[in-house]
């Protein structure tokens, strides 16, 4: 019997070592290697631009509370800007295969996620949404809303039976289905929502962190004050991504850009910036509560730093 136990013990004791095995990350190697970087700093295709201005999207659409603009859309990603007047509502829908989530940058949204209870997302928050789940908007208050939207190119959206539809995408038809829905989970790198102001304030330290992780894209909230770096360096070229084009959304404060083959620039909350892949490029906070949200096509894709 003793014999048995000890038996057992054992097992358990290779079992639980073989699990902590498993659920432990493998640490980074630092490597020198040889990376294919293009001889001509790569350039931008489609519609893709180095750098969006809020301000002029608000000048392009002055005198209207209801607009949208397609900001990126290489092929991996898209990005859209959405206002939306007061009252305004996103009915139930949901999208088969791929997450959305999305930055509220001024207004306040009513925001129902299946199977959460229902919040308010204001200016600083962020909303994510699971694939198959269940999810609807209405811009409330006084003012019109406006959100910064992401998703997969060409990501499709379906609606619940009952729901009134708008109408279909050019060149297709609704059609009624059945589909066997998981609605998505959240879990330590997705959650439903966040705002950075309220987490800025409850702790000093606050620097925001991987905040949507999944098998098609990936976003870090990067937060910071320029006090806290040390001083500018000109010469700094940065990193580039061997396969990623990277974009952000700065969603507070100041951000200082510069890219291989441009001049350096600084880009105001709201802008939207861009950069290819195996382009080097080098970021910097401005002043106080500043925030980037950084976006990349690829889960933990590959940063190439200067040797």
């Amino acid at each position: 019997m003793r014999a048995i136990s000890t038996v057992a013990i054992v097992i358990l004791v290779s079992c639980a070592t073989l699990l902590a095995a498993q659920q432990t990350p493998p640490k980074p190697v630092p490597t020198s290697a040889w990376a294919p970087k293009p001889v001509k700093t790569p350039g931008y295709r489609g519609i893709q631009k180095p750098w969006i201005k809020l301000a002029d999207l608000k000048a392009k659409h002055k005198g209207q509370t209801t607009w949208r603009e397609l900001l990126v859309d290489d092929g991996r990603l898209t990005a859209e800007y959405f206002s939306a007047a007061p009252g305004a509502k996103v009915p139930p829908r949901f999208h088969p295969d791929t997450r959305e989530w999305f930055a509220v940058l001024e207004g306040e949204v009513r925001v129902e996620i299946e199977g959460q209870e229902p919040f308010t997302a204001t200016r600083g928050s962020l909303v994510n949404i699971p694939r198959q789940t269940i999810y609807s908007l209405e811009t409330i208050g006084n003012s019109p809303s406006v959100r910064f939207a992401l998703n997969v190119a060409g990501a499709k959206t379906m609606y619940p039976e009952a729901v009134e539809r708008p109408a279909p995408p050019a060149g297709t038809a609704w059609t009624q289905v059945r589909i066997n829905r998981t609605p998505g989970r959240y879990d330590e790198f997705n959650q439903p929502h966040l705002n950075i102001h309220e987490a800025a304030a409850k702790n000093e330290k606050y620097s925001g962190g991987r905040w949507v992780r999944d098998d098609k894209s990936e976003m870090l909230v990067l937060y910071g004050h320029e006090k806290n770096m040390p001083p500018l360096d000109p010469s700094d070229k940065g990193h580039f991504h061997a396969e990623s084009a990277e974009f952000w959304l700065v969603f507070s404060g100041k951000i200082r850009y510069a890219f291989e083959g441009q001049q350096p620039f600084i880009a105001s909350e709201g802008d939207v910036v861009y950069v290819p892949s195996s382009t080097w490029h080098a970021t910097r906070y401005i002043g106080d509560n500043a925030c980037r949200l950084s976006i990349t096509e690829y889960v933990g894709n590959a940063l190439l730093l200067p040797h």
